[in-house]
């Protein structure tokens, strides 16, 4: 229990990171980032094996963030953790910045290059094989928006991680049920998407508190137990989570006076935690 409180109060840390993150640009992804928030906690602080000291640490876990426009998060944690100093948030969207508005490699614990979407799980197919051929230990985390599994190369890297019996890879899919266009299953349904990845050979649990951290760590704890196949959590998710007037509108990118009166309002709830 003291366990998940701490790990809660490293939740809203983040969190206040990533608004001063968006102050800092003055236009960003809110809305994806703070749905994973909790994942990426859950990973870089419970489950991955990472070191701030030496980001490019051989037997290191890697860490895909394949909706890279959800950079904001990833910088939120891994400021937090310590890969770079709190004071470059300040930086975000410079030009020659290590903090860009997708995530780039040319920032100390980013793992992959994003930009568009549906490629960051071919990329994590790619090291969990290597991962094997090479008989290395280290595992492959892979984040990716329900969004994206609009995209028919996700579903031919997911046919190729079950072929290959990549049992050192994890998928993420932060189901938040929206994406720029609108909700995602109103644009093309998903469901039943734990069923379809199951069909596809992955052992797949679907998380329907995938903003409980908690949860999320049972569940890693589970599929770690398993071998021979891939694996998947469907974490339902809220987009925006903790920012009620973005959460409202489905926000996805913002800037303006919508972006502000959500940090104001998003400044005030984490004052009174």
């Amino acid at each position: 229990m003291e366990e998940n409180l701490s790990l809660e109060n490293i939740i809203s840390s983040c969190r206040a990171n990533v608004i001063d993150i968006l102050e800092a640009g003055a236009i960003g992804h809110p809305g994806g980032s703070l749905s994973i928030l909790e994942t990426l906690v859950a990973l870089y602080y419970e489950i991955a094996r990472t070191d701030p000291k030496q980001p490019k640490w051989e037997e290191r876990d890697r860490i895909i963030l394949s909706k890279a426009h959800a950079c904001e998060a990833m910088y939120a944690v891994l400021g937090e953790k310590g890969f770079f100093p709190k004071e470059k948030f300040k930086e975000f969207l410079y030009f020659d910045s290590m903090l860009q508005g997708h995530t780039e490699i040319c920032t100390p614990g980013v793992e992959y290059s994003g930009g568009s979407l549906g490629q960051g799980i071919s990329f994590a197919c790619g090291l969990a094989y290597s991962a094997k051929l090479k008989k290395k230990k280290y595992k492959i985390f892979c984040i990716l928006g329900d969004g994206e599994c609009h995209e028919g190369e996700v579903w031919e890297a997911a046919m190729f991680a079950s072929h290959y019996k990549l049992d050192n890879l994890y998928v993420i899919v932060d189901y938040n049920h929206y994406c720029t266009l609108g909700d995602v299953d109103e644009i093309m349904n998903l469901k039943p998407l734990d069923e379809k990845w199951k069909s596809f050979g992955w052992e797949t649990i679907y998380e329907n508190n995938g903003n409980k951290i908690g949860s999320l760590i049972n569940d890693f704890r589970k599929l770690e137990k398993i071998s021979g196949k891939p694996k998947c959590i469907i974490a339902n998710t809220i987009k925006n989570n903790g920012v009620p007037i973005w959460e409202k509108e489905h926000i996805h990118m913002t800037s303006g006076e919508k972006l502000f009166d959500g940090i104001k309002e998003s400044r005030r709830l984490l004052k009174n935690e």
